[in-house]
């Protein structure tokens, strides 16, 4: 089973940044794709980022030069860089990973950590 933790979340003001964290345990392979997902308040929740074993990113529109998605395999680490920070990115921040990246962007993942809060004013 693998297990993902995420930390960074808190509030910030418009124009700021934050780095979130997952930290992965179990059987988590350098090859499966990991993604950050989001979830405002009475809202679906939406793929923000993705990479999968080889390094490739994908980003939603929204986030496109503002967010960068990276991992540390060594460290079993997803992280994501949040510049530019707008109040439209407020929402509960979740990490997740999957054997396969069919998925893409869309939250139909296997793996899930408990979300990480995120406001900003």
């Amino acid at each position: 089973d693998v297990q993902l933790v995420e930390s960074g979340g808190g509030s910030v003001l418009a124009g700021g940044s934050l780095r979130l964290s997952c930290a992965a345990s179990g059987y988590l392979y350098s090859s499966y794709c990991m993604g950050w997902f989001r979830q405002a308040a009475g809202k679906e929740r939406e793929g923000i980022a993705t990479i999968d074993g080889d390094g490739s990113v994908i980003y939603a529109d929204s986030v496109k030069g503002r967010f960068t998605i990276s991992k540390d395999n060594n460290k079993n680490t997803l992280y994501l860089q949040m510049d530019n920070l707008k109040p439209e990115d407020s929402a509960m921040y979740y990490c997740a990973a999957d054997p396969s990246c069919i998925a893409s962007l869309a939250p139909r993942y296997n793996y899930w950590g408990q979300g990480t809060q995120v406001t900003v004013s």
